[in-house]
């Protein structure tokens, strides 16, 4: 004998609507599996392909092919900026070659690699440099390249860093850099920052205490 199941569901005699063949998740108006697939409307003489029916650059209008020469006139220009990006970018993360550092009695380092044959840096006079800053594991914290140009600041003053003021302006063992000139820094803690955290914004700091920095220095001029 047949049970009949409390769960059974009674399903209704209406059909469903068929689904179009083409779009299977648009419905057709009619009920009918004859009935032909839904086609999106066009406006007269619209075509999904316009050019795939004309065979000439010519038949598109003026206006549309005013617009595409235009941008592929703009194509060189973002090719040289994503150019030009890329070599910031290169200049802002890649090292420059070791050298043998030269340790004075402050704690500093340092090692040229190259030796300007410009002018002398001048203590207490505005200077432009290219930097590239980074902490002992050689992760880069700061950089003029990223920014596009260089840094203009008063050396000699007090009012960069004691071991960048030492490292380009010279003095206690280390030799004054000249225009041209490429310097590799070692800065202990207490040429730097010291022990306290600096660049903090909300309390996150971007330079841990007690933290020797790296700098590689490029003399560009002296600002006028």
């Amino acid at each position: 004998m047949a049970v009949t199941s409390p769960l059974s569901i009674s399903i209704s005699s209406t059909p469903l609507l068929p689904r179009s063949p083409r779009h299977p998740n648009l419905i057709s108006s009619s009920s009918s599996s004859s009935s032909k697939p839904y086609s999106p409307p066009l406006s007269s003489g619209t075509s999904l392909f316009p050019l795939s029916n004309a065979g000439s650059f010519a038949s598109v209008p003026a206006s549309r092919r005013r617009l595409i020469e235009l941008c592929i006139g703009l194509l060189p220009f973002y090719t040289m900026s994503d150019a030009n990006a890329t070599r910031t970018m290169y200049y802002a993360t890649v090292e420059e070659p070791p050298c043998d550092l030269n340790f004075v009695k402050s704690g500093l380092g340092f090692c040229d690699l190259v030796v300007g044959n410009g002018a002398e840096a001048p203590g207490g006079e505005l200077i432009n440099v290219h930097y590239t800053a980074r902490f002992a594991d050689g992760t880069v914290f700061d950089s003029t390249y990223k920014r596009g140009r260089p840094l203009t600041m008063r050396i000699g003053m007090g009012k960069v860093l004691p071991g960048l003021d030492q490292g380009i302006l010279g003095g206690g063992g280390v030799p004054t850099m000249h225009v041209g000139g490429k310097r590799k820094l070692v800065i202990p803690p207490k040429l730097a920052y010291g022990p306290e955290p600096a660049g903090c914004f909300s309390g996150d700091c971007n330079i841990p205490g007690n933290a020797t920095l790296l700098y590689d220095i490029f003399f560009v001029g002296i600002y006028k």
